[in-house]
């Protein structure tokens, strides 16, 4: 068997062309049980793909083609504009949100013409993932073809050093140079012991879809079918091609198919839906985000209520014991990290709505009512059986609003 591990979808955008369902069925019909996606520089697609794979029972592999700046994410000079290309794709959870990371921080720091990433990103977000040499634009393709074989080597060394999971990517289209890179990569894998994999750089989904692809490309680049320096695809061979068109084009590298399967064995990686995903902050060591909201309330406690009675204490170890069977602690923690920020910045704001009735928020110096006085009732804020996300709703100084969100 052959599992397709460079795919681009829609989200490529003006580039690929595959609808993500549409991609997915295909892969089914020609019998194959697990696929990747790998968009150029985003992740805009994956949580679509994972579903209409998982609905169609086909293992999701969930990467990315990244840009490398080599000159570093932060340069900005004319010759910036060109990248090195690579593939990454999430083994599992501590992978992917890695994979989140590189993206994010590459349109973050490193947009210029592209969303980049450079190798000292790539050296803080390496776990959980398997690198692949990408296609001519590889930084080690790309040395091969400018003649420079002993930084190629190099090259190599290093994603494999870094990763410890690094693939050579052999491809086979109609392109003048791929067969020279090709045998090259051949040769570099029995030196270094670095194992080659067989992919197809797909597209489009069909052969027939080479034409309207050809116009999307136009699109993208600004010009006509009728300019014959435009950019274009060599031949219509960038589709999702079958396990038995891929086990002929490769019979003389049969290592190269085989290793398809072993990534994709590799790549296990369950998203869990149904619940929600909150943010976390930086806790104490040895603290989990209950203790630490209980610890910050009991310490300012007596400062709002110098005198309390058991009543008070009573309703404030009830909203502790809500929060802590809805598992909402770590919402509370990051709304009381942005307030004291904005404290110490010394930015007005405001807190309205519902949360007023809660105690907690009294004490973490969020809300200014105490809810006890006020006779407001905490389970219109937040309560066991509703077990719905609480509603802090925030408002801040208009003209200082950016600091916030930054």
């Amino acid at each position: 068997m052959f599992t397709h591990l460079h795919v681009h979808t829609e989200y490529s955008l003006l580039d690929g062309m595959c609808r993500i369902r549409q991609l997915v069925n295909r892969a089914k019909e020609l019998g194959m049980d697990s696929l990747a996606i790998t968009d150029h520089g985003v992740m805009y697609g994956v949580i679509e793909f994972y579903r209409e794979a998982r609905e169609a029972g086909i293992k999701p592999i969930i990467g990315c083609e990244v840009y490398i700046a080599p000159n570093g994410r932060l340069s900005r000079n004319a010759g910036d504009k060109n990248n090195y290309h690579l593939i990454l794709l999430a083994k599992d959870v501590t992978g992917y949100e890695n994979l989140i990371q590189l993206t994010t921080r590459a349109h973050l720091e490193g947009f210029y013409y592209k969303p980049r990433v450079d190798k000292e990103l790539l050296e803080q977000h390496k776990d959980g993932l398997i690198a692949m040499s990408a296609c001519l634009s590889g930084e080690v393709s790309s040395l091969i073809q400018s003649r420079q074989y002993d930084e190629a080597k190099k090259a190599a060394l290093w994603y494999q050093q870094t990763f410890g999971e690094f693939y050579l990517e052999l491809m086979k289209h109609p392109i003048q140079e791929l067969e020279g890179v090709n045998n090259y990569l051949i040769q570099m894998s029995r030196e270094l012991g670095i194992p080659l994999v067989a992919t197809n750089d797909t597209h489009y989904i069909n052969k027939e879809d080479a034409s309207a692809h050809d116009l999307l490309l136009c699109i993208g680049t600004n010009t006509t079918i009728h300019d014959d320096k435009r950019m274009k695809m060599a031949g219509d061979t960038f589709y999702l091609r079958s396990p038995q068109e891929m086990a002929e084009l490769f019979k003389d590298v049969p290592e190269a198919l085989a290793n398809t399967e072993e990534v994709a064995a590799k790549c296990n990686l369950d998203l869990e839906f149904g619940r929600l995903h909150l943010p976390e902050i930086e806790l104490p060591e040895g603290k989990t985000p209950d203790q630490f909201l209980a610890d910050l309330c009991h310490e300012s406690f007596h400062t709002y209520y110098p005198d309390p009675t058991p009543e008070i204490e009573q309703r404030l170890e009830y909203e502790l014991e809500v929060i802590k069977t809805t598992e909402f602690a770590n919402y509370f923690l990051v709304v009381w990290d942005i307030i004291t920020f904005v404290k110490k910045r010394k930015i007005l704001f405001g807190v309205r709505g519902s949360a007023a009735a809660s105690i907690v928020l009294h004490c973490l110096g969020i809300t200014p009512l105490d809810p006890i006085e006020h006779g407001l009732v905490f389970e219109r804020f937040l309560n066991i059986e509703r077990k719905e996300m609480p509603d802090i709703d925030m408002d801040f100084q208009d003209d200082r609003r950016d600091e916030v969100i930054n």
